[in-house]
């Protein structure tokens, strides 16, 4: 009989033990990391708003040192600032396909990093290239998918309401709008849990099918469809304790996170003080080329403050993938075959 979620928490707690501290390697760890942040694996990261007490005189002025100093080529020339914003979404929407190919492979190269217990990303990359083109093609259609799902959810209600002329006049339509807003946050709090039961099923269950048998993830998900119906339970299992499990990862890695975050603030923040000390003494304004500076330098200490957050979460980028193979190990022989593999037959004698 294949385990249950509750039986498959052990044998990944194991693996996971084995993999990270038998022996301990830092290079395998940061590799790991790394893989692990780039396909989407890091648990959660901490989010942190710092707001802090301010007068309205102050606040007053500092709005008007930065109405004052704001970039006169902006402010004076709306087609300029017409196409930044278009610039801006291009690359936006460039940078968003360029990362989910990478997030793709690295999605295979991490399964492999798992099963093999040893993290080779170049190789990795090399091997994994074609199914990870097809696991983006099916990332793309599905975030498209989910797009105009979203979309229709939103859009047709907020038109039958405006069609209705509740908008005009909101205040004799209270009840109708309470009502309609409640319904509107269900219907989109079912499409989320849906579309994100969908994203998990297809790297724990389907990614696994395409890595060792060179299918699409369309044919992974047929057959996955009548695992589905043929063990609704223990499958429904998974997904409840796996948010549970992650509930609990998600707590201590936030704790972990914010710890890390406070000790970076130090450095990082009195690199930033004497930065700006700097520029002031030395006549800096805020201009395309100023700006454009701290966007740059924004987002390589963004991108530190990920890395560093991804290499205390992974034993929880560990953790997972090891928890969701060896629960779908002996329900998919081939990747039980890869885990356990059978001794040879004896020779006889003679």
């Amino acid at each position: 009989m294949p385990i249950s979620a509750a039986d498959a928490i052990n044998p990944a707690f194991r693996h996971a033990k084995e993999q990270l501290l038998r022996p301990f390697r830092f290079g395998q760890w940061w590799r790991l990391a790394l893989v692990g942040l780039l396909a989407g694996e890091l648990g959660s990261s901490p989010s942190c708003n710092f707001n802090y007490p301010l007068n309205t005189q102050h606040r007053g002025s500092q709005q008007a040192l930065l109405a004052g100093n704001w970039p006169t080529q902006l402010t004076n020339h709306p087609a300029l600032f017409a196409g930044i914003v278009a610039a801006v979404i291009a690359i936006s929407l460039v940078l968003l396909v360029l990362f989910t190919y990478i997030n793709s492979v690295m999605r295979f190269i991490l399964f492999d990093s798992i099963v093999a217990k040893e993290c080779h990303i170049r190789q990795g990359w090399t091997r994994r290239t074609r199914p990870g083109l097809r696991l983006f093609w099916w990332q793309i259609l599905l975030m498209l998918a989910s797009f105009v799902a979203l979309l229709g959810a939103i859009g047709i209600p907020v038109a039958c309401v405006w069609a209705l002329g509740w908008f005009a006049h909101p205040r004799d339509h209270v009840l109708g709008l309470v009502l309609g807003g409640i319904a509107l946050l269900f219907v989109l709090f079912v499409l989320l849990a849906f579309f994100a039961v969908i994203h998990v099923m297809t790297k724990d269950f389907v990614v696994p099918q395409m890595a060792l048998e060179d299918i699409s993830a369309i044919d992974g998900w047929r057959r996955l469809w009548l695992w589905l119906k043929a063990d609704k339970g223990g499958y429904a299992g998974y997904i409840g304790m796996k948010i549970v499990l992650a509930i609990g990862a998600g707590i201590a890695v936030i704790i972990a996170d914010l710890i890390a975050l406070f000790v970076l603030l130090i450095p990082v923040g009195g690199i930033g003080f004497i930065a700006v000390l700097a520029g002031k003494a030395a006549g800096w304004t805020w201009n395309l080329y100023t700006i454009s500076l701290a966007v740059v330098l924004g987002c390589i200490v963004l991108v530190i403050f990920l890395f560093v957050f991804s290499l205390i979460s992974v034993p929880v980028i560990v953790f997972f993938p090891a928890y969701s193979i060896y629960f779908f190990a002996q329900r998919y022989p081939p990747l039980a075959s890869l885990l356990w593999p059978q001794p040879p037959a004896p020779v006889p004698s003679g």
